[in-house]
């Protein structure tokens, strides 16, 4: 009969080689979903493997994929667009006060989208009697509401456009949206001198009819601005309202309700908040507050 095998001794050879193994498949292991990837990015984040910028884009991106055109677009109600029988005096001086480099053609109706045409284009024309808004016409990118962001940044991308007008399941155009802003819910808000110039105050209309406010804005102005009651003593700024109530430092997109008003973060890193998007609610109730799901809520833009 054969003698019993003998069991092989453990040698700390071996038991360092099982441990590399254990801890390379922690490592290697895919996360089930999309809140155990983020932990794991915030993990990298705390072993200074990814620094704050680096972690914000990477949020943004994952944010994207899971987005929408309906969630950014302009509404059509907000779009500005030029006619294509305006005179070109007229028409530059739509453009300039629209502040855009680039503006839908429309015929008889909001409907009926010609093209688009680009500020550029017109100033080159400036003095041509012979002056036709056809002549100098691009083509119009249409895309439905459903489209995924990350697919419409890469058609962007491919196409070298810059913006899509939105339809509905109607054919009817319900939007707008440009490369800019699907940029910006990757890496925050993108301020040109222009938008510069209109944030030298602290709180501006959005053209989705909510609120850009800058976390730094003063609780005494912000409480006359919005008929609120945030108390100066918890913090004298918004944005140190928000860590208060929440403890921490909110993430970009994250989300908190207070006081009737529904706030967005557009832009912040892992000490502080920058900037802020601010929607009144229809039915406010300064008693209750909570906070919401990392993410947008709704159809925020």
């Amino acid at each position: 009969m054969d003698p019993s095998p003998t069991p092989a001794r453990a040698t700390p050879g071996n038991s360092l080689t099982q441990l590399i193994d254990r801890f390379s498949t922690m490592l290697l292991r895919e996360p089930d979903d999309r809140s155990e990837l983020l932990k794991l990015l915030h993990g990298a984040h705390e072993r200074n493997l990814v620094d704050a910028e680096a972690l914000t884009i990477i949020e943004g991106a994952i944010t994207v994929a899971e987005m929408t055109v309906r969630d950014i677009m302009v509404p059509r109600q907000q779009i500005h667009t030029v006619t294509a029988d305006q005179p070109l005096p007229q028409t530059i001086r739509k453009v300039i006060d629209s502040g855009h480099s680039r503006l839908p053609v429309i015929g008889e109706d909001d409907d009926d989208v010609r093209g688009i045409i680009l500020a550029k284009d017109l100033l080159r024309s400036i003095g041509n009697s012979n002056f036709r808004i056809e002549d100098w016409l691009r083509p119009a990118m249409f895309i439905p509401e459903s489209k995924p962001l990350n697919v419409l940044l890469r058609e962007f991308r491919i196409s070298h456009t810059h913006m899509a007008l939105v339809i509905d399941e109607f054919g009817s155009l319900a939007g707008l949206v440009t490369i800019e802003d699907v940029l910006e819910e990757i890496v925050g808000e993108i301020e040109d001198e222009h938008d510069q110039a209109q944030l030298d105050t602290n709180i501006q209309l959005d053209a989705s009819g909510r609120y850009r406010v800058k976390a730094q804005t003063p609780v005494g102005s912000f409480n006359e601005a919005f008929g609120c009651n945030f108390d100066e003593h918890d913090a004298h700024t918004v944005g140190g309202q928000i860590v208060h109530y929440l403890g921490r430092v909110p993430r970009r997109n994250e989300s908190v309700e207070m006081n009737g008003l529904l706030f967005r973060v557009i832009r912040a890193d892992n000490r502080r908040l920058y900037s802020l998007m601010v929607e009144i609610l229809d039915q406010p109730d300064e008693d209750a507050s909570n906070v919401l799901e990392d993410g947008h809520h709704g159809d925020d833009a």
